[in-house]
């Protein structure tokens, strides 16, 4: 009788802590549908303008506008996924009594393969990623036109590498570990390159500055990337979005961190109106900023230093 008691006992406690339905539904599974592709692609225009007339505190008119174009095309399945997208940005700025300047320019393609040999069991996958980034057209040390700093693929980055990714929804969260990535960085322009900009190999003149041997145009680096980012809700029609990627070469100056971390607030006000406010941090050793000399449109070399670029507008947004 007291071992019945118990067992009583211990069915009577373990029915009260039991869920209601958890008695008598069974837990239903995900029904696999097999194979999903997936296309999005969106449209953005942003313009600012301010415009002054008889204003007695000063002021001048300008006005900018910055284009965008982002495509996504992605893939899963039981074990696999593969996102690919290409981003295009494009921006421009006039200014009362001033030459147009460039305010954004970006071309960056990227590709991540995750394989997940659990059945999606695990949030760990093996990941394999591909990133390339470059500009559209030449960029300048304003008001000097003449001589371009910068050109398309001088300077273009590519890291290709392969490690380890999580992410409990892959879509919204992700940290990245790659031991082994490489990162190639191209200047193909001949003037450039002979300069050494960007980090690439100068070129070695004789003492009338003729080139003797010419500057290297592509840099190759074997380093370790830690990347990390993530997408939320802050609250109704607001989303953030962060990216942080932390690369090291373990040949030049390990331990010496190149920083790329960008955020991105999202406001909503309705399905084709949106506002933006954005902040994009460097910091790249190999690339040296350039002061102003006595001389206008004249510059020298200084050290590396970080980068900052801050964006707000408002816009309109299609997808298609």
């Amino acid at each position: 009788m007291k071992y019945l008691l118990v067992i009583l006992i211990t069915l009577c406690f373990q029915f009260s802590n039991a869920q209601p339905d958890s008695l008598f539904i069974k837990e239903k599974k995900v029904k696999y549908v097999g194979p999903q592709w997936k296309q999005e692609n969106k449209g953005t225009v942003d313009i600012n303008q301010v415009s002054f007339t008889n204003w007695n505190s000063g002021g001048s008119t300008s006005i900018s506008g910055l284009l965008g174009l982002m495509s996504s095309l992605n893939y899963s399945d039981k074990f696999f996924n593969w996102k690919n997208n290409v981003n295009i940005r494009y921006g421009i700025n006039k200014q009362e009594a001033r030459e147009t300047r460039k305010t954004d320019d970006l071309f960056e393609v990227n590709s991540n393969l995750g394989y997940n040999p659990n059945d999606g069991i695990s949030n760990w996958f093996y990941s394999a990623r591909l990133n390339f980034r470059t500009q559209l057209t030449n960029g300048f040390n304003y008001p000097n036109k003449k001589d371009p700093i910068s050109r398309l693929l001088a300077p273009g980055y590519l890291f290709f590498g392969g490690g380890m990714e999580y992410g409990k929804n892959i879509d919204k969260l992700s940290f990245y570990f790659s031991p082994i990535t490489l990162k190639a960085t191209f200047v193909l322009d001949e003037d450039l390159a002979n300069a050494g900009s960007f980090g690439v190999k100068p070129a070695i003149l004789d003492a009338e500055g003729n080139v003797i041997v010419p500057g290297d145009k592509v840099r190759k680096e074997v380093g370790v990337l830690v990347t990390n980012s993530y997408e939320m809700e802050i609250i109704e029609n607001i989303n953030v979005k962060n990216q942080v990627s932390l690369y090291s070469d373990y040949i030049n100056n390990f331990g010496n961190v190149d920083l790329d971390w960008r955020i991105d607030f999202d406001f909503k006000v309705n399905s084709f109106v949106r506002a933006t406010l954005g902040s994009h941090i460097r910091y790249d050793d190999d690339v040296k900023t350039q002061v102003p000399t006595e001389i206008e449109g004249e510059f020298d070399e200084a050290g590396a230093k970080v980068q900052w670029k801050q964006f707000l507008g408002v816009g309109f947004a299609v997808d298609f």
